[in-house]
């Protein structure tokens, strides 16, 4: 068995994997803002700290940390001035080490996991060009055969409802800010050809495949969205469904914490399935939390 953690910009994601016969036999999931306000301060608030710490707890009641465990911390960490007292404070207060991954790490365990989980459904993924949407930054992967090739672009979910605060602001932020990605994938494309398939990972994509489904915050089956393609009229009908429901009526399809986040992400989404030059998107519910869970295993055999 080993347990990875993925403390996120918005969520904290939890994966055991059964190393023999790589199954996933438990996760978690719990929104726990960590980027919250660090646009302005610069720092995770003490907030953002108690509810890391809180879903640690919680997690390692349900899921269990007694086998290798490792937790990796992302984009809100590599921006915060205080990331430093941020993984002690974690460490004391809940025992678990944390680790602060740069860009190609953390592109590396995503691309992993999602490469993971295309495999379980039985999809190609040989090739493939992968977005991973999260609360502060945007990685964008390309999988050519053994090889990685990645770039952080710093557009996030979080970050975004913190710069902008109107549905036309975040538009016109968004085009503007993704005019770099537009860049990074013409290159990419003239060098080593377009992957047949896009996949998109993180909360956007995935709630957005829930929601298709017939799905709600407390039904959602991380199994079924595994798989599921996603068009750009899917992401307009999520967005047209959301938008008209008060803040704790759309916290019941999209979970608490997302509810004012979810509608920034729609739009960095549907840019994106524009720019990429995609008519859809596979999802993957699978992300960093299995990559790092995978690598454990790898580590796990090299050692015996």
């Amino acid at each position: 068995m080993a347990t990875g953690i993925d403390i996120g910009s918005n969520s904290l994601r939890v994966a055991k994997i059964e190393c023999r016969s790589l199954e996933l036999v438990a996760q978690y999931e719990k929104v726990v803002r960590t980027a919250e306000e660090i646009e302005k301060t610069k720092r995770i608030s003490q907030e953002a700290l108690q509810r890391i710490v809180a879903a640690l707890e919680e997690a390692k009641k349900r899921v269990g940390f007694d086998e290798p465990t490792k937790a990796v911390a992302t984009a809100a960490f590599r921006m915060a001035q205080n990331a430093r007292e941020a993984v002690e404070y974690i460490k004391e207060h809940s025992g678990i080490e944390v680790e602060v991954i740069d860009e190609a790490r953390e592109s590396y365990y995503s691309a992993k996991g999602v490469e993971y989980g295309l495999r379980r459904h039985g999809i190609d993924a040989q090739k493939f060009l992968l977005v991973d949407i999260g609360g502060g930054s945007t990685e964008v992967i390309v999988k050519h055969r053994n090889e990685l090739i990645f770039q952080s672009f710093p557009i996030g979910i979080l970050t975004t409802i913190q710069k902008y605060h109107t549905k036309e602001q975040i538009v016109f932020g968004i085009r503007k800010e993704l005019g770099q990605v537009k860049e990074f994938l013409n290159d990419i494309y003239e060098t080593f050809g377009k992957p047949k398939i896009l996949v998109g990972t993180g909360g956007t994509p995935s709630t957005v495949a829930a929601l298709k489904l017939g799905m709600v915050y407390e039904t959602y089956d991380a199994w079924r969205v595994s798989g599921t393609t996603i068009d750009v009229q899917d992401i307009q009908k999520a967005y047209k469904r959301l938008i008209l429901l008060d803040p704790k009526e759309r916290s019941k399809l999209v979970g608490i914490g997302r509810e004012d986040a979810i509608i920034a992400g729609l739009v960095i989404l549907e840019e994106i399935l524009r720019i990429s030059g995609y008519k859809e998107m596979v999802v993957s519910d699978e992300g960093v939390r299995e990559g790092v869970a995978l690598d454990l295993c790898e580590h796990q055999d090299n050692s015996k």
